[in-house]
Order: structure tokens, then sequence, then C-alpha cells
């Protein structure tokens, strides 16, 4: 009889921690899992797929018209924001049934509770009960923060936008993240007046500077008044006399961040915003807003769970710090997902996990590859990268580009000016594909496919040998022969 309850006990029942529980479980460990909120975190449950299905239920707006373009008979229609957000709560509510069937199914025990750390080997829950495990496994993920600034609690953050009583009229946005621009052009294409405040000098820091710019360009000509370089000096409530007669915050630190972050999730935000908000920015406007979300950044949900206590490394901003194997300096604990702040992406949660499984249970030691991920950004329109961007690569070796921006046809044909942009970086040394970037409807799911010949080391030539498949967007990506510039 083993000494521990469990061979595995995980924390966190996001998409990372359910995958590595129910693969563990799979090898004849005995495994369970604790999860106090809702099974399928952040991407299931208040990220990804509502965000998606949110992605979808705005895109139908510009429908109207297109379909006029072509010839239909139709009317714009009324969207009911009532309708679609019990319809979403609906399958959010399936798929965390699906999640727990799944659990179930493959014999891991779960926990409706919060679990911390009491050493190396145990866990214990809110009511005190405690079990024991040789393997624990980190999980948590992270949330949404707010500003630590005054009257920040009148704002809400991503976490809320899905349960909104009411959808507003009007919309601050204060972030220039991907957060922040999906959540622009979704509430834009529900028909809500958008503003976005972003204090740097240009949105989606980080990413391809000439695909940012092209994202930048198409939001404005959606209607929504992004303003950079600029951030927020005051807020209070509309009908406040004067700033001091507002409530000030307290900073996420003092008020315990993530748990109490969390247990603000999927209720009612109204309260968040008592009416209208009036804002003061740097750039000397004055507004007033129906809501203001905040979208200036995530942290992992590491406070308040005996990690530090029992000597886990905890890094700058508050992530697990680990190795390459997901181990932290306490050996019988490990992390993966976005508590360790790596990659913050749901299929690199899931690799994690599955690596995990594979170094601790089946003796085959995997460190996470986090080389060349593919990823989206659902703005309208969608971008998908893969590798360096161009800023990036010139910087490390002699580079050329290969670049298009042209109006694609389905657009084109209805009168609509968006744009859409193919780029390649190459490296003039080997010729491989250092950098793919794509701006275009449905740009997801060419980047997953274009991902796998850039993951395996496809040169520019071997995309010049590729046939086009014509007439698509994507057969840009195979024709342009010549570099427009050289760096």
């Amino acid at each position: 009889m083993s000494e521990f309850d469990y061979d595995l006990f995980v924390i966190g029942g996001g998409s990372g921690g359910v995958r590595a529980a129910r693969v563990a479980a799979a090898t004849g460990a005995k495994v369970a899992l604790a999860e106090y909120n809702r099974m399928g975190g952040t991407c299931v449950i208040r990220g990804c797929v509502p965000k998606k299905l949110m992605v979808f239920a705005s895109s139908y707006r510009e429908g109207f018209s297109d379909a006029r373009a072509y010839g239909w008979d139709v009317k714009d229609g009324e969207f009911h924001w009532d309708v679609f957000r019990d319809h979403l709560n609906t399958e959010l509510d399936r798929l965390e049934q699906v999640y727990r069937n799944l659990l179930d199914g493959s014999g891991v025990e779960v926990f409706d509770s919060r679990a911390v750390l009491k050493d190396a080997h145990n866990v214990q829950f809110a009511n005190g009960v405690t079990k024991s495990a040789k393997h624990i496994l980190v999980a948590t993920g992270g949330h949404p923060v707010k500003p630590d600034m005054p009257n920040a609690h009148l704002g809400i953050v991503s976490d809320d936008i899905f349960n909104l009583p009411e959808l507003p009229r009007s919309l601050l946005i204060v972030g220039g993240g991907y957060i922040a621009c999906e959540f622009a052009c979704i509430m834009a294409g529900l028909g809500v007046k958008v503003t976005q405040f972003y204090r740097g000098a240009q949105i989606l820091r980080g990413f391809d500077d000439e695909a940012r710019g092209l994202i930048a360009e198409m939001m404005r000509e959606q209607g929504i008044e992004l303003h950079t370089g600029t951030n927020i000096v005051e807020m209070k409530p509309a009908d406040a006399q004067n700033p001091e007669d507002a409530v000030p915050t307290q900073s996420d630190a003092a008020m315990g961040a993530d748990v109490k972050q969390m247990q603000a999730l999927n209720t009612d935000v109204k309260g968040a915003g008592e009416g209208p908000i009036w804002v003061k920015s740097t750039n000397g406007r004055e507004g007033v807003f129906d809501y203001v979300l905040f979208a200036t950044g995530r942290s992992p949900n590491t406070t308040d769970m005996g990690l530090e206590e029992i000597g886990v490394e905890i890094g700058r901003r508050g992530e697990v710090v680990v190795d390459a194997y997901s181990q932290t300096a306490v050996p019988s604990v490990y992390a993966i997902g976005d508590v360790t702040n790596r990659v913050n992406l749901t299929p690199v949660a899931i690799r994690e996990g599955m690596a995990f499984v594979e170094t601790v249970f089946k003796g085959n030691p995997t460190p996470v590859d986090h080389d060349l991920i593919p990823s989206a950004i659902f703005t309208q329109p969608e971008y998908g990268t893969i590798g360096m961007t161009e800023e990036d690569a010139r910087e490390q070796e002699e580079i050329e580009v290969y670049c298009t921006s042209f109006r694609p046809m389905q657009t084109a044909f209805a009168g609509k000016p968006g744009r859409v942009l193919m780029k390649l970086v190459v490296s003039k040394a080997n010729r491989k594909i250092l950098g793919c970037h794509i701006v275009a409807p449905n740009a997801g799911e060419m980047i997953q496919l274009a991902g796998i010949a850039v993951k395996m080391g496809a040169t520019k030539e071997d995309f010049d040998r590729t046939v086009a498949v014509h007439p698509t967007m994507s057969e840009e990506i195979v024709t342009m022969r010549d570099p427009i510039r050289t760096a």
C-alpha cells in the first residue's frame, strides 16, 4: 500500500490540469484534482471559448450589408444581448459538464474546493481536510488585474464581459494587447460605441510592426476610436461632483489578489460601475462611458497557496519558477500553464501537461518545446503569426522580407475598403522561413497549416515550389517571388 493517498494531486481544473490528470490516470496512477471555481478554467469558462463565440456573433453585423452587395434582399437585424448571453451560458454549462465527464471517465477523483499546499506532499482543502500525494501539479492559471489607481473598482475586466446585464451603448477599453483589441472589435461589431486608450505608440506591442499597423488601421475603419499614447488620468461616477467624492480603490495586492478576483467571476457585474463613468485622459479629453474595461494585464494565481512557505520559488511577476521539465525548487511539486507565465496559451498548457506526464509517469524525460508556436489574435480581421517579427529577425541576421497587401475578392466585390496582409521573413543565410504573418479573415485557420511548414524548417523555395490554390487569399503566401526589402 502506498504511503500517499494519491500518486498525483492536481490543483486547478483548467485545460492543462485536466489533461495532465487524465493522461496520468491512464498510466494507472491514482489521481485527484481540486478546483474551487468552474471546471474548464479560463479558456473554457471566461476566455478563448466564450470570446470566440462573441467573435462569431459580432461578425454577422457586417454580413448583412455584404449579403445585399451579393444580391440578397436582407435587412439589418437587431442584436439581442440577453438571447446570446443565455445561449452562451447554456453552452458553457455543457462544456463544463463535458470536462467533468472526462475526468470521471478517466477515474480521476474531483474535489470542488480550493486547495493549498501544506508541505511537499500534502494539500489542504478549505474545510481543513488534508490529502497526501507523491507528486503535486500546480495548474491554477491566472487572472486579469486592474491598475492601481483611484476608483479602478468602477471598471470591469475581461472575465466580467460575458455576464453584463445589458449591452452597453458606450465602452472605454484601456489597454493595447490582444485581449483589449479583440474585445474592441467584438463590441464594435455588436453595435457598441467603442473607445480604446493605449499608453504605447502602437497597439499589440511585441508583434510585427507592419501587421499591427494594418490592424490598427482596420479597427479605425470599423469606427473604433483608437487613441495611442493615451491613458486615464482620472475616473469617477459621472454624477459625482468632485473626484474626492468617489471612494479610492485598494491595490490588487492589498485586496488579496487571486482569490478575491476569482471569487467575483461569473456574477452580475453591474455593481462594478453603478451608472455611467466619467473619464479624463492624458490627451485632455473628457468623456462619459457606460463601462470601462481594463485589459491591462494578468497575474498568476499564486497568492496564499503556501508555495513560498514550502520552498517553491516565486518570480518577480508572481509566477511559479520551473525548469525545462516544469519542476519547481521542491522536487515533488511541478507547475504548468499560465501560473508559470512562460507562454500563456491554452494549447501550450496542454502540451506542458503532456510533457509532465511523459517525464514523471512514463519515465521519458521530456522538456517543453516553446519554440515556434503558432498563435492567432481574433481581431477583425484576424492576425495569425508564427516565428520572429521582422524587427526581431533583422537584429539577429541578414534577412529578406516578402510581403503583399491587397483587397480580398469577397469584400472588394461588396465595396468594402478592408485589406489583408501576407508576410514572410526569410533568412538570407539558409533561406529558412523565420517568421510568417497573416492579417486576414480566418488567419487563425491559415497559420495553423503554415505553422507546420515553418516548424519543419521550410525554406522560401519550399513555399515557392508549392502550387497555389486559386482563387484564395492564402495563395499569395506561395506566389511572392521578389523581396520588397532586405535588412
